[in-house]
């Protein structure tokens, strides 16, 4: 692959960080600020914004809680910021299911898990964009629920690396560079 190819992908996502789950603001957040923070969070990863509509949705469907008095908590928009990238790789239903079974597994609380979560998509997307020489495989122990989610993280580190990679590729023929 072309250096100039390369370095772009890399740039991508050099830097890229979510927040883990003690920096998401916890001081209630309504829809409007907790949309513009979830799509913040996610921005680089080049996914369609969330809308006040899509959120409200989720509520709805029951996959995030109801806010307290018209504010979003940390749980919330960590919640959020989860079903949002994992929705681009598997439908609404497994991802409800996944995060019913990481609520009921004593050793994910939803810090951990987010955090997990966060971890993983970032091991994922260096290693991809080549940012990192090799994957690492975090955490010790092992089990169904953490290879189906990080199967499902790997999936959006894939997702993003094919956008970004058909991007470039637009740019370039719009620029006549190819």
């Amino acid at each position: 692959m072309e250096k100039k190819i390369r370095d772009a992908l890399s740039g991508s996502m050099r830097g890229f960080r979510l927040p883990r789950y003690h920096e998401i603001p916890d001081v209630g957040l309504y829809l409007e600020q907790a949309t513009k923070y979830v799509n913040q969070c996610i921005s680089a990863l080049g996914f369609e914004n969330v809308t006040g509509s899509m959120i409200r949705n989720y509520v709805k469907q029951g996959l995030i809680a109801n806010p307290i008095q018209k504010q979003y908590s940390a749980d919330q928009i960590a919640h959020m910021i989860a079903l949002v990238l994992l929705k681009q790789v598997t439908n609404l239903e497994y991802v409800s299911n996944l995060f019913q079974i990481l609520k009921t597994h004593e050793k994910y609380t939803p810090q951990v898990a987010y955090d997990y979560f966060c971890e993983e998509l970032e091991n994922n997307l260096y290693f991809r964009f080549g940012l990192k020489d090799s994957f690492e495989y975090l955490g010790g122990t092992s089990s169904l629920e953490k290879e189906m989610l990080r199967s499902a993280v790997t999936a959006v580190s894939h997702i993003v690396y094919l956008n970004r990679g058909f991007q470039i590729l637009s740019e370039r023929q719009s620029n006549g560079t190819e």
